[in-house]
């Protein structure tokens, strides 16, 4: 986010004159920074790891932020809280206005799923607290099964969390006479954080609660507040005194001052470390997991440190500096908070109105998003920020000369702004209690949880009565199945075609989760001859995890995979290690779930992954068609459990 003031003269790198009011290569960093968050929503197959973009940002706030206010201190010895919080709010809050009013409008017209849970959507927007209002209500980050309209506001909140404490604390550790202790207060506050994180963090499980947490994602602000503390000579930030020499005697140790002097001192090395520093951003962008321990246990961290590299490389170096300044990156940078603010509503609702949209549409949303952004730039966020609100009003208004026009302009402003409002209540208002995607799965959640009191039921009736009539055997008592949430989403649709079925389905389960959940069934003497396993909507799989599942089962069952259908990236790895090893492995099948649904899409809920009841038919059929696939191959002895009394649709594993 782009702040202005006066730098402070131990700041400048030695080209800056005395009048400049603006970090060299800060705005191209934000530039960088906020053009890697868009590839990585747009194409996340691209760059999967750009969200690391938002890190970015938080070490360059941190670092503005901790200027600011300690620029202030060293000129009054005070820092007036109220003018801090007047300055972000101009900053921040005229551009969120108009895109929660807009959007909300847009969503109210074109309905569906993108209406659930706006209303704390909105709370969590108005009270910089979406981070906390979208973990209060176990909303996901990393799901695709919920479209959030305003869930890129999580950072905002961070920021503005951070904000709203950062001066209390940092007049407290100004207080602190040894420069090297107070950084060394500062380091220990992100450290502190970075741990929260890692303790936090439980792989496997969806990082979404220490991914939003203000306390375990603030390290990055924490890391640009020691840069700041760190480049700024501590003399400013003792006690007044006579001269300079006393002044470094009272605010620290002169060793810290010999090294904050060493730090910028080699100039030739400068631009090629902040370049080193900016190519290891770029990697991390394209390599880095999003829901991996990898970047919550140190990867994020070391984002940050890099992040501090290229900042103190621009800032201590003019060469460096020009270099990240670029007119287009600048430009970028400048209204880097608009494109951000702008580009993931659009994107959303984009998808509500075009649900097979391409590349060419996610390239139309990245250029109407910019566009509304520089919009916002020039006749809105400038404005306020130069002559605060009322001036800025009077501002938008001033090409109208005559009063008449005036006039006009303020009751067309007016009448807009009340019908915005007025589709934001209704929006509020009228949204569903779930999406399309979970009312399925809570109905197969429901199914399953009726089928198994059933089970429990009939067997208590059974050990009761000794005389009674053995249940009649199903074709589906055969068959065990564990999944994710498309299989629960088609659990009534199995169930119907499977009769006694044995279903163990969950929502984000993924398929290093199966060989423990299988060992556990056969150690209980519950799993049947005939294994199902649909597990690969939710991330990468392994051969060795395929395997481990092989041997859980035990050499004399037959196991069935089902391919997966998401617009993930990873969704062709998941269904070529899926046929690579059935056509290694003897008793091994492969349901062709990807292929049977590619050309139906229309049967799938708004998400465009879980299945209606359409979509669960085909599902099933899928099972059904592996099964006879089987059969002939490599039949049971004794009873023939896939020759199920139906013709299922003929569907060859997948090639």
């Amino acid at each position: 986010m782009k702040l202005s003031y006066r730098t402070p003269a131990s700041l400048r790198p030695d080209s800056e004159t005395r009048d400049s009011r603006r970090f060299s290569g800060l705005d191209g960093l934000r530039g960088i920074a906020v053009s890697v968050v868009l590839v990585f929503h747009f194409f996340p197959q691209v760059l999967p790891g750009g969200f690391v973009g938002v890190d970015v940002f938080f070490v360059i706030s941190g670092f503005l932020i901790t200027g600011l206010l300690v620029d202030e201190y060293a000129r009054s010895r005070r820092i007036s809280l109220r003018r801090f919080w007047s300055r972000r709010v101009r900053r921040l809050v005229p551009p969120l206005v108009p895109l929660v009013l807009l959007c909300c409008t847009v969503a109210w017209m074109l309905g569906g799923d993108v209406l659930v849970g706006l209303g704390w959507q909105v709370l969590g927007a108005v009270t910089f607290g979406y981070n906390w209002v979208s973990i209060a209500g176990s909303a996901s980050y990393f799901s695709a099964t919920s479209p959030e309209l305003f869930r890129n506001l999580w950072s905002l909140a961070v920021e503005e969390q951070f904000y709203l404490v950062w001066p209390f604390a940092l007049l407290a550790v100004l207080l602190i006479r040894s420069a090297r202790i107070r950084l060394a207060v500062v380091c220990t506050f992100g450290l502190l954080s970075l741990l929260w994180m890692g303790f936090l963090f439980h792989p496997g499980s969806d990082p979404t609660r220490v991914y939003y947490g203000s306390d375990t994602h603030s390290f990055g602000l924490f890391a640009g507040a020691a840069l700041a503390l760190l480049l700024r000579h501590p003399n400013g930030l003792g006690a007044p005194t006579r001269n300079a020499n006393a002044g470094a005697a009272r605010t620290g140790p002169a060793g810290f001052t010999r090294f904050a002097s060493r730090l910028a001192s080699p100039a030739r090395l400068r631009p090629w470390l902040g370049l080193a520093a900016l190519l290891g951003i770029g990697a991390a962008a394209a390599w880095l997991p999003a829901a991996g321990p990898l970047a919550y246990r140190g990867g994020l961290a070391a984002i940050s440190l890099l992040s501090c590299v290229v900042i103190w490389a621009a800032v201590r170096g003019a060469r460096f500096g020009r270099w990240l300044d670029t007119p287009v990156l600048r430009w970028i940078g400048e209204r880097s908070y608009g494109i951000y603010l702008w580009h993931w509503p659009l994107f959303v609702l984009a998808g509500v109105a075009w649900p097979a949209a391409g590349v060419e549409v996610h390239l139309l949303v990245a250029a109407v998003a910019v566009l509304v952004a520089a919009a916002s730039y020039r006749w809105l966020e400038q404005p306020v920020r130069r002559r605060g609100l009322r001036g800025g009003i009077r501002s938008l208004s001033g090409f109208a000369t005559e009063s008449w026009s005036r006039l006009a302009v303020v009751g067309v402003a007016a009448m807009v702004g009340l019908i915005l409002v007025g589709g934001t209540t209704a929006a509020v208002v009228v949204a569903p209690a779930e999406t399309s995607a979970q009312a399925r799965i809570t109905s197969g959640r429901h199914m399953l949880e009726a089928a198994q009191a059933d089970r429990k039921r009939e067997d208590a009736e059974r050990k009761s009565d000794p005389t009674a009539a053995p249940a009649p055997v199903a074709p589906g008592d055969l068959i065990s199945a564990v999944g994710d949430s498309v299989m629960l989403a088609s659990a009534p649709e199995l169930e119907d075609r499977f009769p006694g079925i044995l279903i163990d389905a969950a929502v984000s389960r993924g398929m290093r989760a199966a060989p423990d959940i299988l060992a556990a069934q056969a150690a209980a003497g519950t799993l049947r001859p005939v294994v199902v396993v649909g597990l690969g909507t939710n991330g990468p799989i392994t051969t060795d995890e395929l395997l481990a599942i092989e041997a859980a089962i035990g050499p004399d069952r037959k196991l069935v995979l089902v391919t997966a259908f998401a617009d993930r990236d990873w969704t062709a790895g998941v269904n070529e290690a899926l046929v690579g090893f059935a056509a290694h492995h003897r008793l091994v099948g492969i349901a062709g779930w990807h292929d049977a649904i590619a050309p139906h899409t229309d049967v799938l809920a708004g998400d465009n992954i879980h299945p209606g009841p359409t979509g669960g038919r085909i599902y099933a059929d899928c099972i059904a068609s592996a099964l006879d696939w089987l059969a002939p191959q490599h039949p049971l002895h004794g009873r023939d459990p896939y020759r199920l009394g139906q013709d299922p649709v003929v569907l060859r594993p997948v090639s």
